[in-house]
């Protein structure tokens, strides 16, 4: 077992960690599918479940995939709101 993990890479660990996060989830749905939850408690514990996996696989590759500017312009914040102090309307 050592020594799988000594050989193991960056790469190779995020690999095998999103592929059995995605088992995960798919072993949920399939859960759910079959009629697997008993009650409305075990339903929305699978449910909520399977959400947290999409959350992570998704920040997970957010993080491996950042998006990129179009054109390379900086984001447009003029539909900002902003709050507080210094971020409200300000006359000079």
């Amino acid at each position: 077992m050592e020594l799988l993990m000594a050989e193991l890479t960056f790469e190779g660990f995020i690999t095998k960690l999103r592929q059995q996060i995605r088992n995960s989830y798919q072993t949920i749905g399939d859960n759910l599918i079959s009629g697997g939850a008993k009650d409305m408690e075990t339903y929305k514990y699978l449910l909520g479940q399977a959400h947290a996996y999409q959350i992570i696989d998704q920040e997970i590759s957010n993080l491996l995939n950042p998006k990129e500017e179009k054109n390379g312009q900086e984001q447009d914040n003029t539909n900002v709101v902003r709050f507080g102090k210094d971020g409200g309307n300000t006359k000079d």
